[in-house]
């Protein structure tokens, strides 16, 4: 029996479809929220991250030599005292010291925080703006997840910073505390930190959400224009409010992390509580608000410093990415 082989019992289905010489298929990747995808929110964070804390160092050099206990040779809550010792003694350049640790830890640090908020922000606000709950919550996970990082750079650089600090450098401190002390020294603090962030991030968050809509909404029609100044305003008031209530914490967390230098006591225990009744016992409660004045200066000016870098950075990529998706539409 022959077999037709004629073009109309061909299977047309299976037959190529002839394209245009223009025609390129491209591959969509959708963004992952506010129109960027996840890699633009870490390298954004990094970026606001290293700029804020190189920018404020110095403020926090003096915050940190306030807070320590014990026999440092700075031990007045004053602002000048603290600078006039460190401008006597080391001159401008102890105001820098421990920047390089800062510089390794910052962006690194920044960029898991702002990715890790902006990804649970997209998760649990439900697409609601205005749900300070979601964004609180959101916060509390970047900073777990941040703090991880940081830490060990976070108790190097404080080591470096107070007034005749042992080590030579970043290379040198790191050497020595694995030496002298073991890997757990780096994250002895780490507990408190996460304490104190914890209420931090979500105090700042929240705030710094609701300030921003608030503001906003004040002149709708020029939102766009006065953006930088929305997000430095709303974040410095975000900063200040949520650093005043978590000084306590923060000067826990300095004990921890120098301990046992420069005169420095040394506790039996990493315990939060026995670190608390220890410093009450020698400084009475106003030792727990111990450097709350740079802190609030420092974060303050930092917040809106980070703010206002993170949105700048986030609407540079949202125009690259616009560009881009238009050039392949």
């Amino acid at each position: 029996m022959a077999t037709d082989a004629s073009p109309k019992f061909q299977q047309r289905d299976l037959l190529p479809v002839p394209q245009p010489p223009d025609y390129h298929p491209v591959v969509a990747v959708s963004p992952a929220h506010d129109g960027l995808h996840f890699w633009q929110f870490m390298v954004a964070g990094s970026i606001a991250g290293t700029v804020e804390h190189m920018a404020m160092f110095p403020v926090d050099t003096i915050k940190t030599q306030m807070q320590a206990l014990g026999t440092c040779p700075l031990r007045s809550a004053s602002i000048r005292t603290a600078l006039g010792g460190i401008l006597k003694s080391e001159g401008v350049a102890g105001l820098y010291r421990g920047i390089g640790a800062m510089g390794l830890g910052a962006g690194p640090a920044h960029a898991v925080y702002f990715s890790v908020y902006e990804s649970c922000k997209k998760k649990f606000s439900g697409g609601n703006p205005n749900n300070s709950a979601a964004h609180a919550i959101s916060g509390v996970c970047a900073t777990v997840a941040s703090d991880a990082v940081f830490t060990p750079m976070d108790t190097v650089k404080q080591r470096l910073q107070l007034s005749e600090s042992p080590y030579k450098g970043v290379l040198d401190c790191v050497k020595r505390v694995l030496k002298e002390e073991g890997f757990k020294a780096f994250y002895a603090s780490y507990k408190t930190t996460v304490l104190m962030n914890a209420p931090y991030t979500a105090v700042h968050f929240a705030t710094y959400e609701a300030a921003k809509l608030g503001l906003s909404g004040v002149s709708p029609d020029s939102a766009s224009d006065e953006s930088i100044i929305v997000h430095a305003t709303a974040g410095a008031v975000a900063g200040a409010l949520a650093a005043l209530v978590t000084t306590p914490l923060d000067v826990v967390k300095t004990q921890l992390q120098c301990q046992g230098i420069c005169g420095c006591d040394r506790f039996k225990s990493g315990s939060i509580g026995d670190v608390f009744r220890i410093i009450v016992k020698k400084d009475g409660y106003r030792g727990l608000m111990r450097g709350w004045m740079p802190r609030m200066l420092f974060h303050a000016p930092a917040a809106a410093i980070c703010w206002s870098t993170y949105e700048a950075a986030k609407a540079f990529f949202q125009e690259h990415n616009t560009v881009n998706n238009s050039v392949t539409a």
